[in-house]
């Protein structure tokens, strides 16, 4: 069977989930069907062996880098259009059935699910500051966040080969504009954010710090305003201690990111994000 789309799946040290992941992934899909090929890079655990099975296509490199593996493992594709998936995030095959139907739109060149939050173990004030930014974040949220792009043959030729960046999906989301790129409601993936404040900051740091990489390439973010949060509360869609949390834990963001100095560097969260919480103790 000829696939009829491509997955690229980098994965730095993701032993804990890739396997979880690709077996979601793949329970759905008839053999054949997709082309995944997983880029285990840097890795001192074991994610290849994890990731090994009939109808994966396993590559390896020394290099620790997301969007080097991306490159790697985008020119090993065999069909379009190619889905883009964090290795610690879960897809589904009936969601990749709807983002290549979407694909295939007039008009389309890229294409994402809607996240859903996995907040199973998030700690109190983690919780409060994920539901406000959420919302505030909800409005404009294209392809970048949510774990997952798609790219058909048109969206690639303008976004590839990807530039060495933080922020492989803001980068890719700002090569689109409008109709363009497209949210498909019926798709899901589900997304593990950071379980504590400390893993959330360290995440933040790596989000600002790819922001201002992208604005200097000339693709600037959009940026959230603060009197959003007001309208949120006012609409008692969060609550006052929520926007609490969220303003206490946005100035130590900023300010980390002001004394941080040099590159994120690759930045995986094996603590809080990477360990299955589906995985026996």
């Amino acid at each position: 069977m000829k696939p009829v789309v491509s997955v690229v799946i980098a994965a730095h040290n993701e032993e804990p989930v890739v396997r979880a992941g690709l077996d979601q992934l793949l329970a759905g899909a008839a053999p054949g069907e997709f082309d995944v090929v997983v880029v285990a890079n840097g890795c001192s655990d074991g994610t290849a062996r994890a990731a090994a099975r009939p109808g994966v296509r396993v590559l390896e490199t020394p290099a620790a880098g997301k969007v080097g593996a991306l490159r790697l493992g985008d020119a090993a594709c065999r069909a379009f259009p190619r889905v883009y998936l964090d290795a610690d995030v879960r897809l589904d095959a009936e969601s990749v059935r709807l983002l290549v139907e979407a694909a295939g739109r007039p008009g389309v060149l890229a294409c994402a699910p809607v996240p859903v939050w996995d907040l199973r173990g998030t700690g109190p004030v983690v919780r409060r500051v994920h539901r406000v930014h959420d919302r505030l974040i909800a409005p404009v949220r294209a392809l970048a966040g949510v774990g997952v792009y798609v790219l058909n043959e048109r969206g690639h030729e303008r976004a590839f080969p990807l530039p060495d960046v933080i922020s492989d999906d803001g980068w890719v989301d700002g090569c689109f504009t409008g109709s363009e790129r497209v949210v498909v409601t019926e798709a899901r993936s589900v997304v593990r954010p950071p379980r504590t404040v400390r893993a959330h900051l360290r995440r933040r740091v790596r989000v600002r710090q790819g922001n201002r990489q992208l604005a200097a390439l000339g693709r600037p973010g959009r940026a959230l305003r603060l009197g959003a949060l007001g309208r949120l509360v006012a609409a008692r869609e969060v609550g006052p201690l929520d926007a609490a949390c969220y303003l206490s834990v946005l100035v130590l963001d900023r300010l980390l990111t002001r004394l941080r100095r040099g590159p994120a560097g690759w930045g995986t969260d094996a603590g809080t994000r990477h360990r299955d919480p589906t995985a026996a103790s």
